[in-house]
């Protein structure tokens, strides 16, 4: 068998009986013969509960270095209670947190939103880690927390224990990565909002990353970074007290660290035409009657944009001129449109990262450079984690390298 590493959520050691549950789990894990690193959240509500306090009694006084301090102590208590209960249970545990020598994960020094330096953890993980893991110990170690090289805590940022989990699968070559919560697995949408959800056996760390920067709770972004293709990771719940349970596999590579922005600028041309109509965004089904329309005769769009009488549609050039019959079609055949027109010649460019949903000012830094430079933008569609820009074709390479020059 080979290496699991196991991560808990602060629900899924929300109580003395759920610890124990996934004490079991871990247990039972080694049993069977494989390796297993566990990584352990604070217990649930406690890090909301040590900010409540430092709210009240320091207010905004308190310091960076402060805080981190002060918000690892709930980590700190339960790697203490879960390497404890699993020697309760007959196997050999120890605990690591940041002040033990043999704590793998090395940070630079921004207290709240530190950055893994992934080299110096890779070798302490590979010194430490695995030695104890090589000894038949369980390594029981915090999740969220960091250390930099004066060895001041540190704490990485949202979905910490995540990153946690998926960083040390990734240093010391594990088989599995499980992230156990208090899910079943990746639904098909929130079961809170609609009784028909229903658990999807895998989805791609592409889907998975959309998915939880639009409101998934699941899993946090950040971490798949460390996804490594080459390792299993499933998403499971606390409820089963059992590790090899089925949830949703997570399939497919990682987003690379040092590929965090990408920007692209798409080789075709583009035609925009405008389809125009008054008090349109009232008008029921009129997007789905133009989308419709394309969709029949296999004409494929790059971009749509409404406004109050006007609907925007993109098109690569040698489309245009059948989009534009066939939407002509449309607007002569009913009394909901006005008119249309066939516009100049477009260039795209995407540029693209998971960092923009926590990245305040992100269009502003992308069009500025435009404005200083004279280049017009033609249409803008942002998402929270794409920015989309439509320019003049002979704008296009310009626009590309400005943005790419801001950006990079």
């Amino acid at each position: 068998m080979g290496i699991v590493v196991a991560k808990f959520g602060g629900t899924s050691v929300g109580s003395g009986e759920r610890i124990q549950k996934a004490a079991n789990s871990v247990v039972n894990e080694y049993m069977q013969g494989s390796k297993v690193v566990v990584v352990v959240s604070a217990i649930n509500k406690t890090t909301d509960e040590s900010i409540k306090l430092v709210k009240e009694s320091i207010g905004d006084t308190v310091t960076s270095k402060q805080l981190a301090g002060i918000l690892s102590m709930g980590e700190m208590q339960s790697v203490r209670i879960m390497a404890a209960t699993i020697e309760s249970l007959g196997v050999k545990s120890e605990y690591i947190d940041p002040f033990n020598e043999k704590w793998p994960v090395i940070t630079d020094s921004d207290y709240l939103n530190a950055k893994i330096d992934r080299e110096e953890t890779k070798k302490r993980v590979q010194e430490h880690i695995t030695k104890l893991i090589n000894q038949g110990i369980i390594p029981v170690i915090c999740g969220f927390l960091g250390k930099d090289l004066e060895g001041s805590v540190t704490t990485l940022g949202r979905g910490g224990s995540d990153v946690s989990a998926f960083l040390l699968g990734h240093c010391i070559d594990a088989d599995e990565v499980v992230i156990v919560t208090d899910v079943k697995g990746v639904m098909s949408t929130d079961p809170r909002k609609l009784d028909n959800a229903e658990k999807l056996d895998k989805i791609t760390v592409e889907e998975m990353v959309d998915l939880a920067n639009y409101g998934a709770q699941v899993l946090h972004p950040n971490a798949l970074r460390y996804k490594d293709p080459d390792i299993k990771a499933k998403i499971i719940s606390f409820e089963y007290g059992d590790l090899r349970v089925h949830g949703t596999d997570i399939i497919g590579p990682a987003h690379p660290e040092d590929e965090v922005i990408s920007i692209m600028k798409l080789n075709e041309k583009l035609s925009v035409i405008a389809v125009v109509g008054e008090d349109l965004m009232n008008k029921q089904g009129i997007i789905a009657d133009i989308t419709k329309k394309v969709s029949d005769n296999n004409i494929g769009i790059y971009g749509i944009s409404t406004g109050e009488s006007s609907i925007t549609l993109f098109f690569e050039e040698k489309d245009a001129i059948k989009a534009h019959e066939v939407l002509h079609e449309l607007v002569i055949g009913g009394d909901r449109l006005s008119s249309l027109s066939l516009g100049q010649k477009i260039a795209m460019i995407s540029v693209v990262s998971h960092d923009f949903i926590d990245t305040p000012g992100i269009i502003a830094s992308i069009t500025k450079p435009l404005h200083e430079n004279n280049i017009n933008i033609v249409e803008l569609s942002s998402s929270q984690t794409s920015v989309v820009v439509f320019v003049d074709w002979g704008d296009g390479d310009r626009a590309y390298e400005l943005i790419r020059e801001t950006l990079k």
